[in-house]
Protein backbone atom coordinates (compact mmCIF):
# COMPACT_ATOMS: atom_id res chain seq x y z
CA UNK A 1 0.00 0.00 0.00
CA UNK A 2 1.07 3.25 -0.76
CA UNK A 3 2.44 5.63 1.67
CA UNK A 4 -1.10 8.12 2.80
CA UNK A 5 0.98 10.60 4.47
CA UNK A 6 3.38 11.07 1.46
CA UNK A 7 0.38 11.03 -1.37
CA UNK A 8 -1.51 13.63 1.16
CA UNK A 9 1.54 16.20 1.33
CA UNK A 10 2.26 15.95 -2.76
CA UNK A 11 -1.15 16.46 -3.40
CA UNK A 12 -1.38 19.76 -0.68
CA UNK A 13 1.58 21.08 -2.88
CA UNK A 14 -0.52 20.95 -6.19
CA UNK A 15 -3.83 22.53 -4.00
CA UNK A 16 -5.65 18.90 -4.69
CA UNK A 17 -5.52 17.05 -1.28
CA UNK A 18 -9.47 17.15 -0.90
CA UNK A 19 -8.78 13.96 -3.17
CA UNK A 20 -8.22 12.18 -0.12
CA UNK A 21 -10.84 13.66 2.00
CA UNK A 22 -12.76 10.85 2.27
CA UNK A 23 -9.59 8.53 2.35
CA UNK A 24 -10.75 6.76 6.12
CA UNK A 25 -14.20 5.99 5.25
CA UNK A 26 -13.11 3.55 2.74
CA UNK A 27 -12.48 -0.05 3.03
CA UNK A 28 -9.06 -0.84 2.12
CA UNK A 29 -9.98 -1.90 -1.90
CA UNK A 30 -11.23 1.24 -2.18
CA UNK A 31 -7.93 2.76 -0.47
CA UNK A 32 -6.40 1.25 -2.99
CA UNK A 33 -8.38 2.31 -6.20
CA UNK A 34 -7.92 5.64 -5.04
CA UNK A 35 -4.56 5.85 -5.11
CA UNK A 36 -3.57 3.96 -7.97
CA UNK A 37 -5.81 6.53 -9.80
CA UNK A 38 -3.61 9.54 -7.99
CA UNK A 39 -0.39 8.03 -8.65
CA UNK A 40 -1.52 7.58 -12.37
CA UNK A 41 -1.63 11.95 -12.54
CA UNK A 42 0.76 14.04 -13.86
CA UNK A 43 0.06 16.70 -11.15
CA UNK A 44 2.86 19.00 -12.87
CA UNK A 45 1.20 18.73 -16.07
CA UNK A 46 -2.18 19.30 -14.63
CA UNK A 47 -1.00 22.30 -12.82
CA UNK A 48 -0.03 23.58 -15.85
CA UNK A 49 -3.18 23.15 -17.98
CA UNK A 50 -5.25 25.04 -15.08
CA UNK A 51 -3.22 27.99 -16.09
CA UNK A 52 -3.86 27.55 -19.33
CA UNK A 53 -6.76 25.75 -20.30
CA UNK A 54 -8.79 26.36 -17.16
CA UNK A 55 -8.26 29.69 -15.71
CA UNK A 56 -8.36 30.71 -19.13
CA UNK A 57 -9.66 29.84 -22.41
CA UNK A 58 -7.39 29.20 -24.85
CA UNK A 59 -7.91 31.37 -27.65
CA UNK A 60 -8.72 29.35 -31.05
CA UNK A 61 -7.99 32.37 -33.18
CA UNK A 62 -7.21 30.73 -36.97
CA UNK A 63 -3.54 32.18 -38.17
CA UNK A 64 -4.08 35.22 -40.71
CA UNK A 65 -2.28 33.81 -43.91
CA UNK A 66 -4.48 30.48 -44.11
CA UNK A 67 -4.55 29.23 -48.04
CA UNK A 68 -6.47 26.51 -48.75
CA UNK A 69 -4.25 23.39 -49.19
CA UNK A 70 -3.48 21.38 -52.43
CA UNK A 71 -5.89 17.96 -52.68
CA UNK A 72 -5.47 15.01 -54.64
CA UNK A 73 -8.95 14.45 -56.64
CA UNK A 74 -10.86 11.30 -55.99
CA UNK A 75 -11.30 10.94 -60.04
CA UNK A 76 -8.26 12.18 -61.68
CA UNK A 77 -8.95 14.64 -64.48
CA UNK A 78 -5.82 14.88 -65.82
CA UNK A 79 -3.25 12.25 -67.53
CA UNK A 80 -0.93 13.00 -65.06
CA UNK A 81 -2.80 12.53 -62.26
CA UNK A 82 -4.57 9.45 -63.82
CA UNK A 83 -0.79 8.11 -64.02
CA UNK A 84 -0.13 8.50 -60.31
CA UNK A 85 -3.26 7.51 -59.28
CA UNK A 86 -2.32 4.04 -60.70
CA UNK A 87 1.19 3.84 -60.16
CA UNK A 88 -0.05 4.65 -56.12
CA UNK A 89 -2.37 1.21 -56.57
CA UNK A 90 0.33 -0.70 -57.52
CA UNK A 91 2.54 0.56 -54.68
CA UNK A 92 -0.20 0.02 -52.37
CA UNK A 93 -0.39 -3.55 -53.18
CA UNK A 94 2.98 -3.97 -53.14
CA UNK A 95 3.55 -2.50 -49.70
CA UNK A 96 0.76 -5.14 -48.51
CA UNK A 97 1.92 -7.87 -49.81
CA UNK A 98 5.34 -7.08 -48.53
CA UNK A 99 3.71 -7.08 -44.67
CA UNK A 100 4.53 -3.45 -44.14
CA UNK A 101 1.03 -1.96 -43.33
CA UNK A 102 -1.08 -2.35 -40.30
CA UNK A 103 -4.65 -1.45 -39.17
CA UNK A 104 -4.95 0.54 -36.41
CA UNK A 105 -8.73 1.31 -34.97
CA UNK A 106 -9.28 3.66 -32.68
CA UNK A 107 -12.53 2.31 -30.50
CA UNK A 108 -12.12 3.57 -27.26
CA UNK A 109 -15.91 5.00 -27.01
CA UNK A 110 -19.13 3.88 -25.44
CA UNK A 111 -22.56 3.56 -26.79
CA UNK A 112 -24.54 5.76 -24.76
CA UNK A 113 -25.25 8.37 -27.41
CA UNK A 114 -26.88 5.68 -29.33
CA UNK A 115 -28.27 4.73 -26.03
CA UNK A 116 -26.89 0.92 -26.46
CA UNK A 117 -24.78 -0.51 -23.53
CA UNK A 118 -21.17 -1.45 -24.15
CA UNK A 119 -18.83 -0.58 -26.29
CA UNK A 120 -19.93 1.19 -29.60
CA UNK A 121 -18.02 -1.27 -31.15
CA UNK A 122 -20.51 -3.87 -30.65
CA UNK A 123 -23.43 -1.80 -31.95
CA UNK A 124 -25.45 -4.09 -34.34
CA UNK A 125 -24.79 -1.57 -37.88
CA UNK A 126 -25.16 -3.56 -40.92
CA UNK A 127 -28.79 -3.62 -42.74
CA UNK A 128 -29.56 -7.43 -43.23
CA UNK A 129 -26.79 -9.51 -40.77
CA UNK A 130 -26.84 -6.51 -38.05
CA UNK A 131 -23.42 -6.94 -37.80
CA UNK A 132 -21.60 -5.14 -34.87
CA UNK A 133 -19.19 -2.52 -35.82
CA UNK A 134 -16.21 -4.08 -34.75
CA UNK A 135 -17.14 -7.27 -37.50
CA UNK A 136 -17.49 -5.23 -40.02
CA UNK A 137 -14.36 -3.43 -39.95
CA UNK A 138 -12.66 -6.37 -38.73
CA UNK A 139 -13.63 -8.35 -41.79
CA UNK A 140 -12.54 -5.61 -43.84
CA UNK A 141 -9.00 -6.12 -42.53
CA UNK A 142 -9.26 -10.03 -42.83
CA UNK A 143 -10.19 -9.71 -46.72
CA UNK A 144 -7.72 -7.56 -47.44
CA UNK A 145 -4.90 -9.23 -46.32
CA UNK A 146 -6.42 -12.21 -47.96
CA UNK A 147 -6.70 -9.86 -51.18
CA UNK A 148 -2.53 -9.10 -50.55
CA UNK A 149 -1.32 -13.29 -49.67
CA UNK A 150 -0.59 -11.50 -46.49
CA UNK A 151 -2.07 -11.13 -43.21
CA UNK A 152 -2.64 -7.62 -41.84
CA UNK A 153 -2.18 -6.52 -38.09
CA UNK A 154 -5.04 -4.97 -36.24
CA UNK A 155 -4.45 -2.68 -33.82
CA UNK A 156 -7.49 -2.04 -31.65
CA UNK A 157 -7.38 1.17 -29.47
CA UNK A 158 -9.67 0.68 -26.54
CA UNK A 159 -10.12 3.01 -23.39
CA UNK A 160 -10.87 1.86 -19.52
CA UNK A 161 -14.26 2.24 -19.72
CA UNK A 162 -14.76 -0.80 -22.45
CA UNK A 163 -11.26 -2.19 -22.76
CA UNK A 164 -12.49 -5.33 -20.97
CA UNK A 165 -15.52 -5.44 -22.73
CA UNK A 166 -14.32 -4.99 -26.30
CA UNK A 167 -11.34 -8.01 -25.26
CA UNK A 168 -14.00 -10.37 -23.95
CA UNK A 169 -16.35 -9.44 -27.32
CA UNK A 170 -13.46 -10.05 -29.77
CA UNK A 171 -12.56 -13.58 -28.00
CA UNK A 172 -16.32 -14.74 -28.09
CA UNK A 173 -16.17 -14.02 -32.15
CA UNK A 174 -12.75 -15.71 -32.58
CA UNK A 175 -11.35 -12.35 -33.66
CA UNK A 176 -13.96 -12.56 -36.67
CA UNK A 177 -11.52 -15.03 -38.21
CA UNK A 178 -8.52 -13.07 -38.00
CA UNK A 179 -5.53 -14.82 -35.98
CA UNK A 180 -4.94 -14.22 -32.29
CA UNK A 181 -0.97 -12.85 -33.26
CA UNK A 182 -2.34 -10.51 -35.48
CA UNK A 183 -5.04 -8.99 -33.05
CA UNK A 184 -3.20 -6.39 -30.64
CA UNK A 185 -5.34 -4.45 -28.05
CA UNK A 186 -3.96 -1.21 -26.55
CA UNK A 187 -5.91 1.29 -23.91
CA UNK A 188 -5.27 4.82 -24.14
CA UNK A 189 -4.80 7.16 -20.99
CA UNK A 190 -7.40 9.37 -19.21
CA UNK A 191 -6.92 12.45 -17.86
CA UNK A 192 -8.91 14.34 -14.99
CA UNK A 193 -11.84 16.47 -14.93
CA UNK A 194 -10.83 19.86 -13.19
CA UNK A 195 -13.45 22.38 -11.56
CA UNK A 196 -13.54 25.65 -12.38
CA UNK A 197 -11.85 26.91 -9.36
CA UNK A 198 -8.96 24.34 -10.27
CA UNK A 199 -9.54 21.48 -8.59
CA UNK A 200 -9.45 17.58 -9.73
CA UNK A 201 -13.16 16.25 -9.80
CA UNK A 202 -14.07 13.69 -7.25
CA UNK A 203 -16.92 11.70 -8.97
CA UNK A 204 -17.25 9.47 -6.32
CA UNK A 205 -15.03 9.24 -2.82
CA UNK A 206 -13.22 6.44 -4.06
CA UNK A 207 -12.97 7.48 -7.61
CA UNK A 208 -12.15 10.72 -9.85
CA UNK A 209 -13.82 11.80 -12.61
CA UNK A 210 -11.52 10.57 -15.41
CA UNK A 211 -12.09 10.31 -19.21
CA UNK A 212 -10.29 9.05 -22.06
CA UNK A 213 -7.67 11.99 -23.26
CA UNK A 214 -9.13 12.24 -26.79
CA UNK A 215 -8.26 10.57 -29.99
CA UNK A 216 -4.85 11.60 -30.24
CA UNK A 217 -3.99 10.09 -27.23
CA UNK A 218 -3.97 7.24 -29.79
CA UNK A 219 -0.50 8.44 -30.77
CA UNK A 220 1.10 7.95 -27.39
CA UNK A 221 -0.91 4.84 -26.89
CA UNK A 222 1.02 3.31 -29.42
CA UNK A 223 4.42 4.03 -27.64
CA UNK A 224 3.09 3.14 -24.13
CA UNK A 225 1.27 -0.14 -24.53
CA UNK A 226 4.41 -1.60 -27.44
CA UNK A 227 2.21 -1.37 -30.38
CA UNK A 228 5.34 0.48 -31.88
CA UNK A 229 7.27 -1.82 -30.83
CA UNK A 230 6.03 -4.93 -31.87
CA UNK A 231 5.15 -3.19 -35.58
CA UNK A 232 8.78 -2.60 -35.92
CA UNK A 233 9.31 -5.98 -35.39
CA UNK A 234 6.98 -7.16 -37.79
CA UNK A 235 8.90 -4.82 -40.28
CA UNK A 236 5.46 -2.50 -40.28
CA UNK A 237 5.95 0.92 -41.73
CA UNK A 238 2.50 2.53 -42.46
CA UNK A 239 0.02 2.33 -40.08
CA UNK A 240 -3.66 2.71 -41.79
CA UNK A 241 -6.14 4.79 -39.19
CA UNK A 242 -9.73 4.77 -39.14
CA UNK A 243 -12.66 5.36 -36.14
CA UNK A 244 -15.06 3.05 -35.06
CA UNK A 245 -18.26 4.72 -35.67
CA UNK A 246 -18.19 4.33 -39.98
CA UNK A 247 -19.10 1.51 -41.49
CA UNK A 248 -18.68 2.57 -45.36
CA UNK A 249 -15.04 3.29 -44.06
CA UNK A 250 -12.35 1.93 -46.52
CA UNK A 251 -10.86 0.44 -44.22
CA UNK A 252 -7.51 -0.65 -46.13
CA UNK A 253 -7.13 1.34 -49.28
CA UNK A 254 -4.13 0.36 -51.90
CA UNK A 255 -4.90 4.00 -53.85
CA UNK A 256 -4.34 5.90 -50.17
CA UNK A 257 -1.49 4.19 -49.14
CA UNK A 258 0.53 4.14 -52.42
CA UNK A 259 0.02 7.83 -53.14
CA UNK A 260 1.40 8.46 -48.85
CA UNK A 261 4.00 6.19 -49.96
CA UNK A 262 5.22 7.40 -53.59
CA UNK A 263 4.59 11.57 -51.87
CA UNK A 264 6.98 10.17 -48.64
CA UNK A 265 4.66 11.58 -46.67
CA UNK A 266 4.76 11.56 -43.42
CA UNK A 267 0.98 11.96 -42.51
CA UNK A 268 -1.77 11.56 -45.21
CA UNK A 269 -5.61 12.21 -44.65
CA UNK A 270 -8.90 11.87 -46.08
CA UNK A 271 -10.99 14.57 -47.23
CA UNK A 272 -14.49 15.25 -48.22
CA UNK A 273 -15.84 18.07 -50.32
CA UNK A 274 -18.15 19.89 -47.68
CA UNK A 275 -21.74 19.96 -48.27
CA UNK A 276 -22.35 23.69 -47.23
CA UNK A 277 -20.04 26.26 -45.87
CA UNK A 278 -21.21 25.59 -42.05
CA UNK A 279 -20.70 21.97 -42.25
CA UNK A 280 -19.59 20.41 -39.05
CA UNK A 281 -16.57 19.28 -40.46
CA UNK A 282 -12.74 20.62 -39.35
CA UNK A 283 -11.15 22.38 -42.30
CA UNK A 284 -8.08 21.81 -43.80
CA UNK A 285 -5.89 24.43 -44.55
CA UNK A 286 -2.25 25.88 -44.90
CA UNK A 287 -0.14 27.90 -43.20
CA UNK A 288 3.25 28.99 -43.45
CA UNK A 289 3.77 25.63 -45.22
CA UNK A 290 2.03 23.48 -43.29
CA UNK A 291 -1.08 21.76 -42.93
CA UNK A 292 -3.57 21.82 -40.39
CA UNK A 293 -7.13 21.17 -39.87
CA UNK A 294 -9.21 24.32 -37.72
CA UNK A 295 -12.44 23.14 -36.32
CA UNK A 296 -16.12 24.16 -37.65
CA UNK A 297 -16.51 25.34 -34.93
CA UNK A 298 -13.51 27.92 -34.61
CA UNK A 299 -13.17 28.60 -38.29
CA UNK A 300 -14.57 32.58 -38.50
CA UNK A 301 -18.22 32.07 -40.72
CA UNK A 302 -16.30 34.68 -43.37
CA UNK A 303 -13.42 32.08 -44.29
CA UNK A 304 -15.93 29.11 -43.97
CA UNK A 305 -18.10 31.41 -46.82
CA UNK A 306 -15.58 32.37 -48.94
CA UNK A 307 -15.60 31.68 -52.15
CA UNK A 308 -12.47 31.48 -55.67
CA UNK A 309 -12.84 33.08 -58.79
CA UNK A 310 -15.01 30.09 -59.73
CA UNK A 311 -17.68 30.69 -57.00
CA UNK A 312 -16.42 27.66 -55.46
CA UNK A 313 -16.25 26.96 -51.90
CA UNK A 314 -12.11 28.75 -50.83
CA UNK A 315 -11.98 26.14 -48.03
CA UNK A 316 -14.39 23.39 -49.20
CA UNK A 317 -12.00 20.22 -47.71
CA UNK A 318 -13.63 18.80 -44.71
CA UNK A 319 -12.07 16.30 -42.43
CA UNK A 320 -13.41 12.64 -41.64
CA UNK A 321 -10.68 10.96 -39.32
CA UNK A 322 -9.09 8.42 -41.89
CA UNK A 323 -5.11 8.40 -42.08
CA UNK A 324 -2.31 7.10 -42.73
CA UNK A 325 1.10 7.90 -40.17
CA UNK A 326 4.03 6.93 -41.11
CA UNK A 327 5.34 4.27 -38.16
CA UNK A 328 8.65 6.16 -38.47
CA UNK A 329 6.54 9.73 -37.49
CA UNK A 330 4.64 8.20 -34.82
CA UNK A 331 8.11 7.19 -33.73
CA UNK A 332 9.30 10.37 -33.17
CA UNK A 333 6.55 12.26 -31.83
CA UNK A 334 6.30 9.93 -28.88
CA UNK A 335 10.15 9.44 -28.07
CA UNK A 336 10.59 10.46 -24.74
CA UNK A 337 7.06 9.73 -23.76
CA UNK A 338 5.09 12.92 -24.71
CA UNK A 339 3.42 13.73 -28.25
CA UNK A 340 3.33 17.17 -28.58
CA UNK A 341 -0.17 17.47 -29.46
CA UNK A 342 -2.30 20.30 -27.51
CA UNK A 343 -4.54 20.03 -25.10
CA UNK A 344 -8.33 21.01 -25.97
CA UNK A 345 -10.82 21.98 -23.81
CA UNK A 346 -14.49 21.07 -23.45
CA UNK A 347 -16.90 22.37 -20.98
CA UNK A 348 -19.18 19.52 -19.38
CA UNK A 349 -21.54 19.25 -16.28
CA UNK A 350 -19.46 16.52 -14.26
CA UNK A 351 -21.05 14.58 -11.34
CA UNK A 352 -18.86 15.11 -8.34
CA UNK A 353 -19.02 14.49 -4.51
CA UNK A 354 -19.50 17.65 -2.01
CA UNK A 355 -17.69 18.60 0.74
CA UNK A 356 -20.28 16.42 2.87
CA UNK A 357 -20.01 13.77 0.84
CA UNK A 358 -22.80 13.37 -1.22
CA UNK A 359 -23.29 12.84 -5.36
CA UNK A 360 -23.93 15.88 -7.05
CA UNK A 361 -25.67 16.00 -10.48
CA UNK A 362 -25.38 19.43 -11.87
CA UNK A 363 -27.76 20.74 -14.90
CA UNK A 364 -24.95 22.93 -16.25
CA UNK A 365 -21.18 22.81 -16.77
CA UNK A 366 -19.32 22.77 -14.01
CA UNK A 367 -15.91 21.86 -14.83
CA UNK A 368 -13.00 21.54 -18.18
CA UNK A 369 -12.59 17.92 -19.84
CA UNK A 370 -9.14 17.72 -21.60
CA UNK A 371 -8.29 15.94 -25.00
CA UNK A 372 -6.33 16.11 -27.73
CA UNK A 373 -6.73 15.77 -31.60
CA UNK A 374 -5.02 13.00 -33.32
CA UNK A 375 -5.28 15.90 -36.38
CA UNK A 376 -3.27 18.50 -34.68
CA UNK A 377 0.01 15.94 -36.09
CA UNK A 378 -0.40 17.71 -38.96
CA UNK A 379 1.53 20.60 -38.83
CA UNK A 380 3.89 18.92 -37.21
CA UNK A 381 4.98 16.78 -40.38
CA UNK A 382 7.14 18.32 -43.04
CA UNK A 383 4.94 16.19 -45.60
CA UNK A 384 1.13 15.52 -45.76
CA UNK A 385 -0.70 14.41 -48.22
CA UNK A 386 -4.67 14.94 -48.87
CA UNK A 387 -6.91 12.37 -50.92
CA UNK A 388 -10.41 13.93 -51.29
CA UNK A 389 -13.12 10.56 -51.18
CA UNK A 390 -16.54 10.45 -52.46
CA UNK A 391 -19.16 10.68 -49.39
CA UNK A 392 -21.44 8.41 -51.04
CA UNK A 393 -18.53 5.80 -51.03
CA UNK A 394 -17.14 6.11 -47.69
CA UNK A 395 -18.56 8.35 -45.43
CA UNK A 396 -21.57 7.80 -42.80
CA UNK A 397 -20.74 7.65 -39.48
CA UNK A 398 -23.09 6.22 -36.74
CA UNK A 399 -22.80 9.08 -33.86
CA UNK A 400 -26.07 9.99 -32.67
CA UNK A 401 -29.41 8.32 -31.75
CA UNK A 402 -31.61 10.08 -34.49
CA UNK A 403 -31.47 12.40 -37.44
CA UNK A 404 -28.27 13.16 -39.04
CA UNK A 405 -25.18 10.91 -38.31
CA UNK A 406 -27.45 8.16 -37.28
CA UNK A 407 -28.15 4.30 -37.60
CA UNK A 408 -30.75 4.96 -39.63
CA UNK A 409 -28.94 7.39 -42.30
CA UNK A 410 -25.66 4.86 -41.93
CA UNK A 411 -28.38 2.20 -42.99
CA UNK A 412 -29.68 3.99 -45.79
CA UNK A 413 -26.55 5.16 -47.05
CA UNK A 414 -25.12 1.38 -46.93
CA UNK A 415 -27.78 -0.07 -48.87
CA UNK A 416 -27.51 2.54 -51.35
CA UNK A 417 -23.69 2.00 -51.89
CA UNK A 418 -24.28 -1.57 -51.97
CA UNK A 419 -27.15 -1.01 -54.77
CA UNK A 420 -24.67 1.48 -56.49
CA UNK A 421 -22.03 -1.27 -57.03
CA UNK A 422 -24.64 -4.36 -57.97
CA UNK A 423 -25.56 -1.46 -60.84
CA UNK A 424 -22.14 -0.55 -62.02
CA UNK A 425 -22.01 -4.43 -61.98
CA UNK A 426 -24.87 -4.57 -64.57
CA UNK A 427 -27.33 -6.07 -62.30
CA UNK A 428 -30.75 -4.37 -62.05
CA UNK A 429 -31.55 -3.27 -58.83
CA UNK A 430 -35.28 -2.27 -58.00
CA UNK A 431 -35.86 1.61 -56.83
CA UNK A 432 -39.47 2.91 -56.36
CA UNK A 433 -41.07 6.26 -57.53
CA UNK A 434 -38.43 8.34 -55.62
CA UNK A 435 -35.42 6.39 -56.94
CA UNK A 436 -35.01 5.04 -53.48
CA UNK A 437 -33.40 1.74 -53.39
CA UNK A 438 -36.69 -0.97 -52.67
CA UNK A 439 -35.01 -3.86 -51.28
CA UNK A 440 -32.49 -4.73 -48.15
CA UNK A 441 -29.23 -4.98 -49.28
CA UNK A 442 -25.95 -5.79 -47.83
CA UNK A 443 -22.41 -7.20 -49.33
CA UNK A 444 -20.15 -8.86 -46.63
CA UNK A 445 -16.79 -7.26 -47.04
CA UNK A 446 -15.43 -10.62 -47.60
CA UNK A 447 -16.54 -10.72 -50.72
CA UNK A 448 -15.37 -7.32 -51.87
CA UNK A 449 -14.15 -3.49 -51.30
CA UNK A 450 -15.31 -2.52 -54.83
CA UNK A 451 -17.62 -2.34 -57.31
CA UNK A 452 -14.73 -3.74 -59.56
CA UNK A 453 -14.42 -6.50 -56.93
CA UNK A 454 -17.70 -7.07 -56.94
CA UNK A 455 -18.41 -7.09 -60.54
CA UNK A 456 -15.70 -9.65 -60.96
CA UNK A 457 -17.21 -11.51 -58.70
CA UNK A 458 -21.12 -11.55 -58.85
CA UNK A 459 -23.30 -13.51 -60.81
CA UNK A 460 -24.29 -11.71 -63.53
CA UNK A 461 -28.03 -13.58 -63.52
CA UNK A 462 -28.48 -12.20 -60.26
CA UNK A 463 -32.17 -11.03 -59.92
CA UNK A 464 -33.52 -8.69 -56.88
CA UNK A 465 -36.74 -8.27 -56.19
CA UNK A 466 -38.87 -5.09 -54.82
CA UNK A 467 -39.11 -5.97 -50.82
CA UNK A 468 -36.16 -8.66 -51.00
CA UNK A 469 -33.84 -9.01 -48.36
CA UNK A 470 -30.75 -9.89 -49.99
CA UNK A 471 -26.88 -10.50 -48.74
CA UNK A 472 -24.39 -11.10 -50.69
CA UNK A 473 -21.04 -13.17 -49.40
Amino acid sequence: MADIQAIREELRKHKQDHLVRFYHDLPPAGQEALLRQIESIDLDLIDELIQSHVFHKPLAEPPADLQPPPVVPATPHEPAQRAEHDRAVQRGRELLRAGKVAAFLVAGGQGTRLGYEGPKGCFPATPVTRKPLFQVLAEQVLAAGRRAGKSIPLYVMTSPANDVATRAFFRQNANFGLADPDVFFLCQATMPAIDYEGRIVLEKKDSIALSPNGHGGSLTALRESGALDDMARRGIELISYFQIDNPLVHAIDPLFLGLHDLRRAQVSAKALAKRDPLEKLGNFCMTQGRCMIIEYSDMPEDLARATDEHGRLKFSAGSIAIHVFSRSFVESLTDGGGVGLPYHRADKAVACVNAQGHTVKPDKPNAVKLEMFVFDALPLAERTLILETDRSEEFSPIKNASGNDSPATSLHDQVRRAASWLEEAGIQVPRDAEGQVAAAIEISPLLADSAEELAQKVDPKLEIHVAQTLYLQ
